[in-house]
């Protein structure tokens, strides 16, 4: 065990890589600020409305994303990648401090889409950075599967804290200290030495059709016969992760009649496999195909969600823990893929078109769940399960027989 753990943090050696790792890892810390701040301030502002109001959040926030993140992309491509990274923070430091002053529900809405504009600009771009720093290849799946435990980690213990700190110094104040995250993080970055540039010099941006290059990411995202596959199981993924985000909430407190306290149990299990998913990979992933856990991974969570509606709250959470590795192994191994297969200078047009078309997958995924939380109140799980197991057999028809044949 302790030379699989040695062998995962193994990327930690590369010292811009650490750099790098800690100032994501501070930044994640400041987004769980962030979304419990905002939680919490939409409650104050809307009361019985927070719901409402969050849920717009989260739509805003994906809409920024598949807008913006195949042309943050481009620009990873072509300017220096040190500099995207460290003006994102900066311009994410400035409008959490703004939040702290906001009087009404609307001005959420604008400074939250703001704020995943620069997001959807920071995440692909330091998807792009991770193999262009790691020169060793056999070492991008470690460090890949570090950075997205480690976030996977902090979604499950980043509330905690943040709840915590909020209610020591206060709701609007802990978006001071959620700025103050952010700045540290961009300082990391910014004394890196050198730049993080993979072709040409910063003015090529002037010379060349922009919207060609945000076409090409796409074409090259769904050229390749392996990354095509795993973004077309993340859409699976997606549907089945939008019911356990959706509809977990009004099955314990409905169907169950039990508490917020078990609702904390089951998100937390899901949370939980998830984080330890992600960590596993970079273990595991020399004696597996990346194809392989994205096959696993989509009949585990399509399997998990299933009996959910029949089941009581501890088999729930076995279940949840289970969906939660689903999970990680649909959603991890595509950025291991296109570090592997996708020359390093087209790379970061490549996980702008990825971060993009797997957000637009929860866009479509989350208005489904809504409906059969809604309608189908007592058969959603099971409902949404069916319909990810066929999409799982249409898929695999079309494409499986080529993919395991030759990947």
């Amino acid at each position: 065990m302790n030379v699989n753990l040695s062998q995962l943090l193994k990327p930690l050696a590369n010292k811009v890589f650490a750099r790098l790792y800690f100032a994501q890892t501070i930044s994640l810390l400041g987004d769980a600020l962030t979304w419990v701040g905002l939680a919490l301030l939409a409650f104050e502002l809307g009361g019985t409305d927070a719901a409402t109001i969050l849920a717009t959040s989260l739509t805003l926030r994906v809409t920024a994303f598949v807008i913006f993140s195949p042309y943050a992309g481009v620009l990873a491509d072509r300017i220096d990648r040190k500099k995207i990274l460290y003006v994102t923070h900066l311009a994410r430091m400035v409008i959490v401090g703004l939040l702290a002053f906001i009087t009404e529900v609307w001005q959420i809405y604008v400074l939250v889409f703001l704020l995943n504009v620069f997001n959807g600009f920071f995440t692909p771009t330091y998807k792009a950075v991770i193999p262009q720093v790691i020169k060793n290849k056999d070492e991008y799946a470690q460090a890949i599967s570090l950075s997205s435990g480690t976030y996977q980690l902090l979604g499950v213990l980043g509330p905690g804290i943040a709840g915590g700190l909020a209610a020591i110094i206060g709701i609007r104040e802990i978006f001071f200290l959620d700025a103050i995250t952010f700045i540290t993080a961009a300082i990391l970055i910014f004394t890196l030495p050198g730049k993080l540039i993979v072709s040409g010099p910063d003015d090529q941006l002037l010379k060349s059709d922009v919207w060609s290059d945000v076409k090409k990411g796409t074409r090259d995202l769904f050229k390749d016969k392996l990354i095509r596959f795993a973004l077309i199981m993340e859409f699976v993924a997606a549907i089945a992760g939008a019911q356990i985000l959706i509809n977990t909430v009004g099955h314990i407190k409905g169907a169950l009649q039990l508490g917020s306290i078990e609702y904390g149990w089951a998100m937390s299990a899901f949370g939980i496999g998830a984080t330890i998913a992600a960590f596993s990979l970079g273990i595991l992933s020399k004696k597996f195909k990346q194809t392989t856990f994205i096959i696993t991974g989509a009949f585990l969570i399509a399997f998990s969600i299933t009996p959910a509606n029949y089941v009581g709250i501890f088999p729930l959470i076995g279940l949840w823990l289970l969906a939660g590795f689903g999970q990680s192994y649909v959603e991890i191994p595509p950025q291991t893929l296109i570090a592997e297969r996708i020359p390093i200078n087209q790379q970061g047009k490549v996980y702008g078109a990825h971060f993009a078309w797997s957000h637009l997958w929860w866009a479509i995924a989350y208005p489904i769940a809504g409906f059969l939380g809604t309608v189908y109140f007592n058969e959603n799980f099971l409902l949404g399960g069916v319909l990810s197991l066929i999409l799982i057999f249409i898929v695999y028809i079309i494409f499986g027989k080529k993919i395991f044949s030759g990947a």
